[in-house]
Order: C-alpha cells, then sequence, then structure tokens
C-alpha cells in the first residue's frame, strides 16, 4: 500500500479532484473513499476495510484497481501533449504542399521548436528534411542539411545506445550462470562500447542508458567502486538520473524507467550493506515487482530481484511467508525456457519458497522440471548446484537409491570442472552424505563443522546451495534422518 498512497499523495489538487470525480460518476464510491481515505486521513489497512464492510481480497482487488485508474490517468496527462505533437508531425507534408513557402517555414520552425521543448528529437529529421527543401536555393540549405544529418545520425546513436543495453544484460545472464572470464571480458567490451556511444552526443538520454550499465558493472561485476578522478559516484548518478527525470516528466520511457532506478538503488544499498536504506525502496520495488520481471529484461538484470527478495527473507527470518507471496508475484510472468539464466532463477526461487515450508517433493519437482526441460551443458556450475540442491531435497525425502546416483553425477561434474573451483558444492554434498551415513557418532559435530567453512566459500557464480538456511534446526532435521540402506561415510 506504501507505494500507491505516496503516489495519491502527489497528485496535484487537479489531478486528484478528476479522478475522484471519474469514480464518483462511474458509480465507484467506495474506489472513490479508498482514494479519499489514503490521500487524507491515516487509516490502517484492517479499518478501511472494517469501513467498507470488504474482505481482505475484495480490499486487495479495489486496491489494485484504484491503482489501475490512477496510472491509466497519468499517462494519458503524460502523453496528451505529445500526442498532439505527433499528430502534427504525421500531417506536415498537407502543409508543404497546401501552404505558402514562408507560412510553411514559419510553421515548421514553431514545430521544430515544440518538439525541441517536448524531447522529441527522433522527429526532428523529418521537419529538416522539409526545411531543406524549402530552402534549396538558400545559404540556410547547407544548416538544415547539417541539422538533418546530425539527428539522423543520434538517433542512429541512441538506438545503438540501446541495443548494447540489451546485449550486455543478455550477456550478463551467461557471466552470472558460469562466472567465466571471457563473458566478463566480453560486459567490460559492451560497457566501454556504450561510453563511446554516449561520448559522440551531450544526450541526456545516452547519459541515462549509458548509467544503466556504470551501476550495474560496478555492484555486480567489478564488484568494488574504485572511481577514477573524473567518474561520478554512484550515488551522483541517481541524482543526476533524477534530476532528468523531473526535468523531463511528460517523457513515457523516463516515467517507466522511474522503477528501473528504484530497482537500482535497492541493490546498490543491499550491496553495501545498508539495509535501512534498502527497506525504503524494498516497498517501492515489490509493489511492482510483476511488471519489472516481465517488462524491464532490455534494461537490466530483473530477475535479481528475487535472489533479493530471498536474501532479505533469510535476513529477516521470514522466508516461510514467500510460499503464500507467490500467487501475486507471477500471476502474470511467463516463464521463458529460451531465456535460460533468467529460467533458472526463477525455478530456483520457486523451488526453495516450497523448500521453505518442507514441501520437499513439489521442491524436487520444480528442479527435476529444470534439469529436463533446459540445457544447462553451456552452464555446467548451475547444473551442478541445481542437482545438489536436489540431492538434499532427496535426503530429506529419505529416497537414498535417488540420491546415490544423483550425488555420483554431481561428483563426476565437479572432477571435470575441478574441485578447486567448486569446493562449495563439494562440501554440501559432504554435510548430505554425513546425515545419511549408517554411522551415527558424530554426526552433529561433524555438519557442524563443515557449515562454517561452506559458508565462509565464495564464487564468481550463481549458488543457490547458499540460500539454504544452515542453522540448528537444519542440522537437527539432517541428523533425525533414518534411512535404510544408508551410504557409508567416506
Amino acid at each position: 500500500m506504501a507505494k500507491l498512497k505516496n503516489i495519491i499523495k502527489q497528485l496535484s489538487e487537479k489531478d486528484y479532484n478528476a479522478i475522484y470525480d471519474s469514480l464518483v460518476n462511474g458509480n465507484a464510491e467506495k474506489s472513490a473513499y479508498l482514494l479519499k481515505a489514503m490521500r487524507e486521513r491515516q487509516l490502517s489497512e484492517a479499518k478501511v476495510m472494517v469501513e467498507l464492510e470488504i474482505n481482505a481480497n475484495a480490499y486487495y482487488t479495489m486496491r489494485s484497481r484504484l491503482s489501475q485508474k490512477i496510472e491509466e490517468y497519468l499517462v494519458q496527462q503524460m502523453e496528451s501533449p505529445r500526442t498532439d505533437l505527433l499528430r502534427k508531425v504525421a500531417n506536415i507534408n498537407e502543409v508543404f504542399f497546401t501552404k505558402k513557402k514562408t507560412i510553411a517555414i514559419a510553421m515548421l520552425r514553431k514545430l521544430e521548436k515544440e518538439l525541441i521543448e517536448a524531447d522529441l528529437v527522433g522527429e526532428l529529421p523529418t521537419i529538416y528534411k522539409l526545411l531543406k527543401k524549402l530552402h534549396i536555393h538558400s545559404p540556410d540549405y547547407f544548416t538544415f542539411s547539417q541539422l538533418y544529418n546530425r539527428h539522423v545520425a543520434y538517433m542512429l546513436a541512441v538506438d545503438k545506445a540501446e541495443d548494447v543495453l540489451a546485449d550486455y544484460f543478455k550477456k550478463y545472464g551467461n557471466y552470472f550462470l558460469s562466472g567465466d572470464a571471457t563473458e566478463k571480458l566480453s560486459l567490460e567490451l559492451l560497457t566501454r562500447e556504450m561510453h563511446s556511444v554516449s561520448n559522440l552526443y551531450e544526450s541526456h538520454r545516452l547519459y541515462v542508458y549509458k548509467s544503466c550499465i556504470i551501476i550495474w558493472h560496478r555492484l555486480f561485476v567489478d564488484k568494488e567502486e574504485n572511481l577514477q578522478p573524473d567518474e561520478e559516484s554512484i550515488e551522483d548518478i541517481f541524482k543526476r538520473v533524477q534530476e532528468i527525470f523531473e526535468r523531463y516528466n511528460l517523457d513515457p520511457v523516463y516515467y517507466h524507467l522511474n522503477l528501473l532506478f528504484e530497482f537500482l538503488k535497492l541493490e546498490y544499498y543491499n550491496h553495501y550493506k545498508v539495509y535501512k536504506q534498502a527497506e525504503r525502496y524494498y516497498e517501492e520495488v515489490s509493489d511492482a515487482a510483476s511488471n519489472l520481471l516481465i517488462n524491464y529484461p532490455y534494461y537490466t538484470f530483473a530477475v535479481q530481484f528475487m535472489i533479493s527478495k530471498m536474501e532479505r527473507a533469510l535476513r529477516l527470518g521470514t522466508e516461510g511467508e514467500l510460499y503464500a507471496e507467490q500467487e501475486e508475484l507471477f500471476a502474470d510472468y511467463e516463464p521463458d525456457v529460451n531465456n535460460v539464466p533468467q529460467h533458472v532463477i526463477y525455478t530456483v526461487y520457486r523451488a526453495l519458497c516450497s523448500y521453505y515450508v518442507g514441501r520437499y517433493d513439489e521442491t524436487a519437482k520444480w528442479l527435476n522440471t529444470l534439469i529436463n526441460d533446459v540445457s544447462l551443458k553451456k552452464y555446467p556450475q548451475a547444473q551442478m548446484e541445481i542437482k545438489a540442491l536436489l540431492c538434499l531435497q532427496y535426503c530429506l525425502l529419505k529416497d537414498i537409491d535417488l540420491f546415490n546416483q544423483l550425488s555420483n553425477s554431481v561428483q563426476r561434474n565437479i572432477r571435470m570442472i575441478g574441485k578447486d573451483a567448486c569446493e562449495n558444492v563439494l562440501t554440501f554434498l559432504k554435510i548430505l552424505k554425513i546425515a545419511v551415513s549408517e554411522a551415527k557418532r558424530e554426526k552433529h559435530k561433524k555438519i557442524s563443522a563443515l557449515i562454517p567453512k561452506f559458508k565462509a566459500m565464495k564464487v564468481d557464480y550463481f549458488a543457490p546451495t547458499g540460500l539454504i538456511r544452515m542453522d540448528e534446526k537444519f542440522i537437527e532435521r539432517l541428523i533425525a534422518l533414518e534411512i535404510q540402506g544408508a551410504v557409508t561415510e567416506d
């Protein structure tokens, strides 16, 4: 509710009254009451439900519809002046063929000014193309030719920046699952390419796109902010981007990129473990998480939010609540097996949510489906990690045959990759083998001794085994297992 209430309180009086009146006139009195309560009164959700005489499901549905109504209104207000300008551009040839030269030039120059003020520079080449023709016998022909060429080149640069941005996060997914040095090098090259493209023009749009990569690269690839003397800090970048968003508040792309930069701020404060600050942005991003996951993979690595959400729950001890939240989070989400990194993280998240409510059969089903439906040959570390998680489920389900079969498969993977590169998984398997071994002596002591070693190990690839809470309850659950035909402890 925090995000919706914040939006409502920031509405201008004119916008608030317009939305309120439209709800009343549309026979949505209860939604109008909710709008008024959020703006003018400090009521809890429970109190509002009592006053409206509705249950929780009806309340959340109403709140969602109110949020959608407000967003539609704001988007409409934002687009109206731009739509008028675009309509003028679409009809500009009518001016060219029906008006006198002096009138046509005056109208084109006025439209040029309006397009610049509205930051619709993508439409300017159309204007300059006609101004070139109208000045073909004038010295100004060269000026308008240069302006035309410059803006065509600029639009190509913006297109290139968008392509680099999408390619960067596609390759980051590969790097995230593998930790491969070659993939890391490709990310560094794309970062340099984005710098080169953005340096061609003094452009706020290129700066915003460049910032998406710079912030992510420092947090998740370089991982340490080693600034050069002429480089901006991440906080300065956030400040400048926010100033751009406020200045060009009618820009529809920037309207949507607000969510992206809220997400980046969340990850920034998580990275530096400033969790109190991170909580400010968690509420905002969590409210729009479904939208982030579905519509933003071309601008960022949106599925990182699932990992951050899981890590936050483990930090706060609320991991058991994640299972119930899945229905709303993934209501509109459509899994894409072709986007392997995204699908791996999505499936692992769903599996862990099941694990933390004791649904080990369901967890095993998620992981088995992933292994069977997606080829992970390109990502042997991810394959090994997922199989190790599955070994834990078979262990808890007391299926020793499947445990032995799968743990042997993981060990073969380890031999191929090299023990030094995946010592964490080797240690994880040792813990499980102690748990299912026939020897009952000192199991607790042996497992307790391995857990700190496991936690201290850092790897450069996605390691979901590190998202298993290894506390006293975990140890007790393992040593309580009584499995027939258990393996002999090494």
